[in-house]
């Protein structure tokens, strides 16, 4: 098999497609055509999408990861597809579709089956679904809120350099499904964990992530123990959510392009 040569990277809630700008030309001077498109309704941009979050509001998984799939679809081969946080589950959901050459969740929400709640998840998660009203609604976290949710391994001044940079209102609709979905017997986060012949993907987690802690991803890896594809995990210690920018995040990028790479198929 030709060995890939295009990423495509999938960002998650509360952040947009800038989240990724290291990576993009990390990638890209490897030699790497690199795509990070938004999630429909985030082509705005960070001020605008602050400004009028209007086009996250309803917005669910399902819309999301067609989305996605209408992207790779159109691509001439089969790329790496790499998500963090919801952007992680989505990969999982892509994979499952049997999309991709190799795929990496890094810091990845869960799908259908997890059964794991820590309270660090659960009081990162409470400003959005701490209230039922919510569900189709653009929310914003505060800067204190988004400080303990990405950057726990940030000053606070640090993490507000982040924030201003970063953060917008998040599709509160996606984040209710995936909190729910093993009570909806048609989740959209429902993927089928045993099949063989879907792309390998390997689970990365952080040591310090608050919001998607690093049992999560164990028992989202564990998942996937009764199928024949590659599925491998590595946690980095010391890592919070915000691993895609912290300080070292070379380290997570190589690893993860290194593993995709000698591993697709």
């Amino acid at each position: 098999m030709t060995a890939p040569d295009t990423i495509v990277l999938i960002h998650g809630l509360w952040m947009t497609p800038l989240s990724w700008e290291h990576w993009v030309e990390h990638y890209t001077k490897a030699g790497y055509r690199v795509l990070a498109p938004s999630w429909p309704g985030l082509e705005g941009g960070v001020e605008a999408l602050r400004r009028d979050p209007s086009p996250l509001a309803g917005l669910g998984v399902g819309e999301v990861a067609d989305h996605y799939e209408r992207i790779i679809a159109d691509l001439d081969t089969r790329p790496i597809i790499m998500g963090h946080s919801f952007g992680g589950a989505l990969t999982q959901i892509l994979l499952g579709r049997g999309l991709g050459a190799a795929g990496v969740a890094i810091n990845s929400g869960q799908v259908k089956g997890v059964y794991r709640l820590p309270f660090t998840q659960l009081k990162a998660a409470s400003p959005v679904l701490g209230n039922p009203a919510n569900r189709n609604k653009a929310v914003p976290l505060t800067p204190e809120q988004f400080h303990y949710a990405f950057t726990n391994t940030l000053t606070a001044e640090q993490s507000r350099q982040v924030y201003d940079r970063y953060h917008v209102p998040a599709a509160a609709r996606a984040l209710f499904q995936g909190a729910f979905a093993n009570l909806d017997a048609k989740s959209p986060l429902a993927v089928d964990v045993r099949r063989d012949d879907r792309a390998p993907l390997l689970f990365v987690a952080g040591g310090a992530d608050h919001i998607v802690p690093a049992s999560v991803n164990r028992a989202n890896h564990r998942l996937y123990r009764h199928s024949s594809a590659i599925t491998d995990y590595r946690e980095f210690p010391g890592r919070s959510h915000y691993t895609v920018g912290q300080d070292g995040w070379q380290q997570v990028a190589d690893y993860a392009l290194a593993w995709a790479v000698r591993n697709a198929r």
